[in-house]
């Protein structure tokens, strides 16, 4: 049985930002297993993709927001290192799964607030801690977060303040999970042009026109902005990078 080869589980995997982190992290050598919640087709054609590339792919389904499937999932993925990818252990983890909420604070429900929360911050911390028997010792967890935690805008409360709660997690898992070697960082995306939010920063004119104004670098990010910054912190060429967060926005607001 080879340990050789690394692997990386991306959550969310199948469009948008997690897609090019899978894609990336292909290129940069790992082996991947990428999760969905609904939309197969689009997960398998980025396992394709990825096989394309020379690496090892397979996509598998979990929904974040239920934490009651942790255990389940952690488990097969045990038994999808060993049958796929003929090694017990992941080397690298990368929360990214989640959707936007945007609603004004003072309209913001209770359901809508709970489920920001489940998805973007419970999910984090207890599938990691599902996931740490299977996580090699030296590996690499990096946790997605957004510029939205620096900045504002009007009607996104509850997704940041959810966000905010990744940055803290992130220095906490590096520091408790430092006996193990075990690297965690932070990545916080700004306005991306996907799907989020319903595309307003792509779609949106005025919406695009805006930020790009206000970023020193002038345009609106683009998905394969994020990926190649994942990938290298799940690398070795980031074997020193600990506790950090990393914006990835083209100097917004600065």
């Amino acid at each position: 049985m080879s340990t050789n080869n690394k692997v990386a589980l991306v959550t969310g995997g199948s469009r948008g930002l997690g897609k090019d982190m899978s894609i990336q992290l292909a290129k940069k050598g790992f082996d991947v297993i990428l999760t969905y919640q609904n939309n197969k087709e689009a997960a398998e054609e980025v396992v394709s993709e990825i096989q394309s590339l020379g690496k090892k792919a397979i996509a598998l389904q979990i929904d974040v927001a239920q934490s009651n499937s942790f255990e389940s999932f952690a488990n097969t993925v045990k038994e999808a290192l060993i049958n796929n990818f003929d090694t017990p252990q992941l080397h690298s983890l990368v929360n990214n799964a989640g959707i936007g909420a945007y609603a004004p604070f003072e309209s913001t429900t209770e359901e809508e607030f709970e489920n920001m929360i489940n998805i973007h911050l419970k999910a984090p911390y207890f599938l990691t801690q599902k996931m740490l028997p299977i996580i090699s010792d030296g590996g690499s967890i990096v946790n997605i977060s957004t510029g939205l935690v620096r900045f504002t805008f009007n009607n996104y409360s509850a997704y940041a303040i959810a966000k905010a709660g990744v940055e803290s997690l992130s220095r906490y898992q590096a520091l408790e999970l430092s006996s193990r070697k075990i690297r965690v960082n932070t990545v916080a995306p700004g306005a991306i042009a996907t799907d989020f939010g319903g595309g307003a920063f792509r779609d949106n004119k005025k919406v695009n026109d805006m930020i790009a104004n206000s970023t020193a670098l002038g345009r609106v990010g683009l998905p394969d902005d994020i990926g190649s910054v994942v990938a290298f912190l799940c690398s070795e060429d980031a074997k020193w990078i600990n506790a950090q967060k990393i914006e990835v926005a083209g100097g917004i607001y600065i």
